[in-house]
């Protein structure tokens, strides 16, 4: 297993360099000039040159791509433009969001998308089934940023139930200690017995989770749908019905496990997928997170922000596909890693 971990960790390097190589170039390449935006647009060219000698942009572009691949090697991930802060300081302060609004909408979706694709499966043809795949197709043709609008129109602006944006109430002022906010709430519900900040991060976090994870929701419950039914097929699971083992047992304890390889490796990708999913959540919702960071690193054309920001989460793409492939030999002990 160790062995087989350390091959997966060797394979990241070249997929990274990739990754690294071709965002440098796609953005170097990118109409615009980073400097005239900083500056503004009533800037003189003689102040524009000497902020463009100041980041390097009068050198040639392969000289420019070696002076960045210099500073990758040593993880140094260069200073934002816009803000002048350390690009590495930035990404550690909005990352924590971003991971723990991936973390609830992957709970939810995938919670919900298993539940509907069991129900699916066993009621085959009736209009559960009938319903449940419409609603699921419904749910991958839906766009992130047209649902959170309307999720807010409904619940917060019409109802008044949840929070338009943001992470906690204004009110409540605490100091965070992880960086993720309903862990922080849990940590001083139990040290202090105050729930406020507890309850107050997971009221803020009910309509973003909803919006991201409806589209990897509707992809699990039709891929659990599919492999439940090819499982259901199996003569083993026919036997067990004719042995007389209750149906709820031979669904959930024989069935569902045997059907669980694909759904991991869909929970997988989509959980990758949900870090650059964010980007117009977090937009919406004006949620503090790296989805939203990079947007405005974009907006203002700030290539180490931008740089950084997509090597960290290309790094967590790609750790999460590791995780992935170890967990198939614990949900299927007949597949061996070699």
């Amino acid at each position: 297993m160790l062995k087989y971990i350390l091959k997966r960790l060797s394979l990241l390097i070249p997929t990274l360099f990739g990754v690294i190589t071709l965002v440098f170039f796609m953005i170097a390449l990118a109409p615009g000039d980073p400097a005239r935006v900083m500056l503004g647009e009533r800037a003189t060219a003689e102040q524009v040159e000497l902020i463009r000698r100041e980041l390097g942009l009068d050198k040639p572009l392969i000289v420019q791509y070696g002076l960045y691949m210099k500073r990758i090697i040593k993880l140094d991930l260069g200073k934002s433009i816009k803000s002048g802060q350390k690009v590495s300081e930035e990404i550690r302060d909005h990352f924590p969001a971003t991971i723990e609004l991936a973390i609830w909408a992957m709970i939810f979706s995938t919670i919900v998308g298993i539940f509907i694709g069991v129900l699916s499966a066993t009621k085959k043809n009736s209009w559960i089934d009938f319903g449940s795949m419409t609603g699921a197709l419904m749910g991958v043709s839906m766009p992130v940023f047209w649902l959170a609008l309307v999720l807010i129109m409904v619940f917060s602006v019409n109802l008044d139930m949840f929070p338009t944006g943001g992470r906690m109430n204004i009110r409540f002022y605490f100091t965070p200690i992880t960086g993720f906010y309903v862990f922080d709430g849990l940590l001083i519900l139990i040290k202090t017995g105050d729930p406020k900040i507890l309850f107050s991060a997971l009221h803020h976090m009910v309509l973003p989770a909803i919006a991201l994870g409806t589209i990897p929701l509707a992809i699990i419950a039709r891929i659990t749908r599919s492999s439940m039914l090819e499982v259901l097929n199996q003569d083993y699971i026919k036997t067990a019905r004719s042995a007389g083992i209750k149906e709820r047992i031979v669904i959930y304890r024989y069935a569902l496990k045997n059907a669980l390889l694909p759904i991991i490796t869909i929970i997988g990708l989509q959980f990758g997928l949900l870090m650059a999913g964010a980007i117009l959540t977090e937009t919406v919702f004006a949620w503090p997170g790296l989805g939203k960071w990079v947007y405005h690193a974009i907006e203002a054309r700030d290539y180490p922000a931008v740089q950084g920001g997509i090597i960290v989460i290309s790094i967590t793409f790609v750790l999460i596909n590791l995780v992935v492939d170890i967990l198939y030999s614990v949900v299927n002990p007949k597949i061996r890693l070699s």
